[in-house]
């Protein structure tokens, strides 16, 4: 048993999105649709907002340098991505699911690697953000 061997996971709520589960999924596993969403990202909590078809990259004051890739997909329901630079190693699932032909609903979840002591610092923040992160995702026009 290492320092850190404490797998930490934090979900969003469940999100409701008024386009089909395709649509949603067509969208986010292609990190260049991030360009429907840069006005929403605050400048003065995300600076040096980057993207690629597979990879985003920021730079969140003060954790410090992010880069994430994109590193499964799961036709139409997940993306995973795993983390290329940051301060704490983790990783990202998007996962959709479809209520019907119209409508679909979506989950964030962030599994982290934290000892007990980073996990008391960080719980409340990466909850929060897991959950803003979801509320943005369920804002965008997925056409």
């Amino acid at each position: 048993m290492g320092l850190f061997d404490n797998n930490t996971k934090f979900e969003s709520s469940i999100k409701q999105i008024p386009y089909s589960q395709q649509a949603v999924y067509d969208n986010i596993s292609d990190l260049r649709n991030l360009e429907k969403v840069r006005d929403r990202v605050p400048e003065d909590k995300v600076n040096d907002f980057a993207f690629d078809q597979d990879t985003v990259s920021l730079n969140v004051p003060p954790v410090g340098e992010l880069k994430l890739r994109i590193c499964d997909r799961e036709a139409p329901k997940c993306v995973k991505f795993e983390t290329v630079q940051s301060p704490v190693p983790f990783n990202v699932w998007i996962q959709v699911l479809p209520v019907d032909e119209q409508n679909s609903k979506m989950k964030v979840t962030v599994k982290a690697e934290l000892n007990p002591l980073i996990k008391g610092m960080v719980a409340g923040p990466l909850q929060d953000g897991v959950e803003k992160i979801a509320d943005a995702l369920a804002q965008v026009h997925y056409v």
